[in-house]
């Protein structure tokens, strides 16, 4: 079954869109909150086709990317409470909890032991909104949680803004070719690595 590829050459279509642009940023800005499709798959087709520009399209997701962070967190601290029967009725209340309160232990030894968390959450292949709805019901304060966001986001674009120009046309034609395997990989280290953290919590 072929789930990645389909969704990564609808991304390719809306690259092509006269408002692309503005696609990318409510893409960039929904992925913070709740859509499971990063936009990368988006930013990568627009700096191919126009590589002069990349690093501004990476500028334009990023800061679509921190809008959407911001509201994830506010809808962390009060939407938590409408949704935790939801999450108790799948019997997966528990395990969400357990993962709150790694955060809430970094809150405890410093507001930048979080800042620390999070920009290594950052690095890893785990959605952005498991993080901003996190922070907002853990209650990280504001400046490190907008730095750690920003440090976590510009890398993952600023990072694949730069490979476009580097690899240009070889880089997008490999991404085409991989991106069900690549996928259906990312799927399987995010479930090892949230298995690993709720057995340790």
């Amino acid at each position: 079954m072929k789930i990645f590829k389909p969704i990564y050459e609808k991304a390719l279509r809306w690259a092509q869109h006269k408002n692309a642009t503005w696609i990318l940023a409510g893409l960039s800005f929904i992925e913070a909150i709740f859509f499971p499709v990063m936009p990368e798959v988006m930013l990568a087709p627009m700096a191919l086709a126009r590589p002069k520009r990349a690093f501004f399209y990476a500028f334009v997701s990023l800061a679509g990317s921190m809008l959407g962070a911001v509201v994830g967190y506010w809808l962390g601290q009060h939407a938590w409470e409408l949704v935790k029967p939801l999450f108790a009725a799948m019997h997966m209340l528990d395990k969400i909890e357990g993962g709150i309160q790694t955060i809430q232990a970094k809150m405890v030894e410093s507001p930048w032991a979080v800042f620390w968390f999070l920009v290594a959450g950052g690095f890893m292949p785990i959605p952005m909104k498991v993080f901003t709805w996190a922070s907002g019901i853990v209650g990280v304060p504001w400046l490190q949680y907008l730095a750690a966001m920003a440090v976590g986001r510009a890398k993952r674009v600023l990072l694949l803004a730069l490979a476009i120009r580097l690899g240009g046309e070889r880089a997008e034609r490999l991404l085409h070719k991989w991106i069900e395997p690549v996928g259906w990989f990312v799927v399987v280290l995010v479930l090892i690595v949230i298995g690993y953290l709720f057995l340790r919590n």
